[in-house]
C-alpha cells in the first residue's frame, strides 16, 4: 500500500469516527423527550421532528444506530482489514450503500417532511466525502495491479 493509500484510508477512517459522534447525536435526539436548543433554527431545520418522525425507524431499528454501525464497519474497513486485498473494492461498496441510503434519507427531509437535519446533512456530507475518498482508494489499488 502506498504512502497516498495510506493517508486516505486514515482520512476514511476518521470520518467514519465523525459518522460515528453524528449518528451518536442523532441517535440522542432520537430517544430525548425534550427539546434540543442547538438543532432547532427557525422552521426549516429542526433534528427533533427529523429524529422522531415516523421515517427515524425501520423495522423498530432507529436509523441513527444504522448509521453508527455502519460508520463502524467503514472504520473497521480502513483500519483492521486495511490491508487486505478486496478491502478497497468492500470500502466503497459499503459508502455508496450508506451514501444510497442518506440520500434517501435526505430526499424524505426534502419531499415529505419538509424540514432539515443539521446532523443529517452533516452525516450525509461525511459519507458522500467517503464514498469518493473510497473510489479513489480501489481506483488506485485497480491500477497498480
Amino acid at each position: 500500500m502506498t504512502g497516498l493509500t495510506q493517508r486516505l484510508m486514515s482520512t476514511v477512517a476518521i470520518l467514519a469516527v465523525c459518522g460515528i459522534v453524528v449518528s451518536s447525536l442523532s441517535l440522542q435526539h432520537h430517544y430525548a423527550t425534550s427539546k434540543t436548543a442547538y438543532c432547532e433554527i427557525g422552521e426549516t431545520f429542526n433534528c427533533d421532528i427529523v429524529n422522531r418522525s415516523e421515517y427515524s425507524s425501520i423495522f423498530g431499528i432507529p436509523v441513527a444506530l444504522i448509521g453508527m454501525l455502519g460508520y463502524a464497519g467503514l472504520t473497521g474497513l480502513a483500519t483492521v482489514y486495511r490491508e487486505r486485498r478486496e478491502t478497497p473494492a468492500m470500502l466503497f461498496i459499503a459508502a455508496a450503500a450508506g451514501l444510497a441510503f442518506a440520500l434517501y434519507l435526505t430526499y424524505i427531509e426534502a419531499r415529505v417532511l419538509g424540514v432539515w437535519c443539521i446532523l443529517c446533512l452533516s452525516s450525509l456530507a461525511l459519507i458522500a466525502t467517503t464514498t469518493v475518498l473510497a473510489a479513489v482508494i480501489w481506483w488506485k489499488r485497480e491500477r497498480s495491479e
